[in-house]
């Protein structure tokens, strides 16, 4: 059984930052695609980040190119997500996922996604 556990969520001023940790177990970790997608209040879940299963390609919302990077650790099964540059507006619950594709195309897609984790939640202040 696939288990995607988040953590380092929190209260943050703008401007700071914050790393995210997603802990997956249950699975052939270096198999998967892992995403990380955010969902505010009232909003859809959207596409953040998500990082290739060998490390080497990476993939980015527009919204948070420049800000957020995703990286991940196969020896510890783990996918982390650095936000920097932080914004009133990126506050939401994210979200990590687990796919077993690895296509640009579908990258973005929730559908594409296995399993999901129960979110952590992030709140920035102004």
């Amino acid at each position: 059984q696939v288990q995607l556990v988040e953590s380092g969520g929190g209260l943050v001023q703008a401007g700071g930052s914050l790393r995210l940790s997603c802990a997956a177990s249950g699975l052939t970790f270096s198999y998967y695609t892992m995403g990380w997608f955010r969902q505010a209040p009232g909003k859809v879940r959207e596409f953040v980040v998500a990082i290739s299963g060998s490390g080497g390609t990476t993939y980015h919302a527009d919204s948070v190119k420049g800000r957020f990077n995703i990286s991940r650790d196969n020896a510890k099964n783990t996918v982390y997500l650095q936000m920097t540059s932080l914004k009133p507006a990126d506050t939401a619950v994210y979200y990590c996922a687990a796919s077993q594709v690895d296509s640009a195309r579908y990258v973005a897609d929730l559908t594409q996604y296995d399993s999901w984790g129960q979110g952590t939640h992030v709140t920035v202040s102004s």
